[in-house]
């Protein structure tokens, strides 16, 4: 049998020596909390003495646990991999013990499984269910363990809750940590203050502090706004937030239409926003089609962005078909739904922007509905259409041009001790 051969983190040393059955580990970006879930799998599937039982991975979705995943289990297990098959997302040990890589995005995936340990990666982000009714029952058989691992984000949650009985030592089965990235010795204070030079506040908090502190009050600051000329270079994106209408396929039922919201946004070469315009308006789902070809007709957007889900299949049909008419083409790409609040979402992709002077209003364009709704965010009395239309602009750019400050930046393999 190969040996392993790696270095920990302080940190990683710490959890991994504790014998705790249940580990919460509540970490920021960049703490190495990949790699030290990966060691975890590992090793725990070495001591598994059951060849019949399952090391779980799980991640939100099936596509993040294998970017995730997938070549840092087979780099750092080399020596002890009997065979791996990245299609079935399976490696086999020398013991014979399999270590599987699955998503909560597929409940299905994950039964049927006798398991020796398991890791939830990112476990705000996966519905309860999951871990209450699936995973929770799996670890029965061999009174298994487990590592909760990830980010916090406000708000209540199971995750939170965990975090909380860990931290409080009620039940000596469970217990949590809370590291931030200023644990992982190998990144530079230079570094994490650059970060927060270029990140909103709230952001910075949750990300690099691991703070589940709500975002509060004042999230956009009136002089954060200013105006300006439209740049010479960038290119224009459109962003649509669709209106709740309910079923437009049958016209006896009556329509419920909230604020459809169009944004426009050019978008220069340094990252820089200049926001023409974000409109809203009521409209049935054949007009609000043509508000659609309308801005693509004006703009020549390379990118059009549309939230992904029944209100994006209804509209489709028509904007197609108005095109194709017209002789109008450009890609539209299906804005993922976000497993994240809207709060957070337009938060994350907006106020760190807005506070270091990344976004100027076209002076020629009334923008008062819009600051009005920024200022009154996160508000249950208030709209907050015309902000989520703005924020999926940040999606759009990172699909064209990729985005060196998202969270694919975990992604990377950029330092095998840091995890990354």
């Amino acid at each position: 049998m190969g040996e392993l051969r790696f270095e920990m983190l302080r940190w990683q040393r710490e959890v991994f020596a504790d014998k705790t059955r249940f580990k919460v580990v509540v970490a920021g970006r960049r703490c190495g909390k990949t790699r030290g879930s990966a060691v975890m799998l590992l090793i725990k599937g070495l001591e598994c003495t059951a060849g019949d039982a399952t090391i779980l991975y799980v991640a939100p979705t099936y596509g993040m646990a294998k970017v995730l995943m997938w070549d840092l289990l087979n780099t750092l297990g080399e020596p002890v991999i009997k065979k791996s098959n990245v299609n079935d997302g399976e490696i086999t040990l020398v013991n014979g013990v399999k270590i599987r890589i699955r998503g909560a995005d597929n409940p299905d995936s994950l039964r049927g499984m006798k398991l020796g340990y398991c890791v939830v990666d990112e476990m705000k982000d996966i519905k309860n269910t999951v871990w209450e009714l699936i995973i929770r029952p799996a670890l029965s058989d061999l009174q298994a363990g487990a590592l909760l691992i990830g980010t916090p984000e406000p708000g209540e949650s199971l995750f939170r809750d965990y975090f909380d009985l860990g931290m409080s030592g009620s039940d000596e089965e469970w217990r949590s940590w809370h590291f931030t990235t200023l644990d992982n010795e190998l990144i530079s204070p230079k570094e994490i203050e650059a970060a927060k030079r270029s990140m909103s506040t709230f952001a910075f908090k949750q990300e690099f502090l691991a703070s589940f502190d709500s975002m509060g009050s004042d999230v956009f600051k009136e002089e954060w706004f200013k105006t300006g000329e439209e740049p010479k270079d960038g290119d224009w994106y459109v962003a649509i937030d669709l209106a709740g209408f309910e079923d437009v396929s049958d016209p006896n039922k009556k329509k419920h239409l909230d604020d459809t919201a169009i944004a426009v946004v050019k978008v220069t070469p340094e990252g820089k926003w200049y926001v023409k315009k974000v409109d809203g308006f009521r409209k049935d789902v054949r007009e609000t089609a043509v508000r659609i070809l309308m801005a693509i007709r004006t703009y020549r957007p390379i990118c059009v962005g549309i939230e992904k889900g029944s209100l994006q299949r209804a509209v489709m049909p028509y904007l197609s078909d108005l095109m194709n008419k017209n002789a109008i083409y450009t890609h539209i790409e299906a804005i993922p739904t976000s497993s994240s609040s809207k709060e957070n979402r337009v938060i994350y992709a907006l106020q760190g922007l807005f506070e270091h002077g990344r976004i100027t209003f076209s002076k020629d364009e009334d923008h008062s509905k819009l600051k009005d709704q920024l200022l009154m965010f996160p508000s249950k009395k208030a709209h907050d259409d015309l902000p989520d239309a703005l924020s999926m602009i940040a999606h759009l750019h990172t699909v064209i041009y990729g985005n060196p400050n998202d969270n694919q930046e975990e992604y990377e393999v950029i330092d095998e001790i840091a995890g990354f």
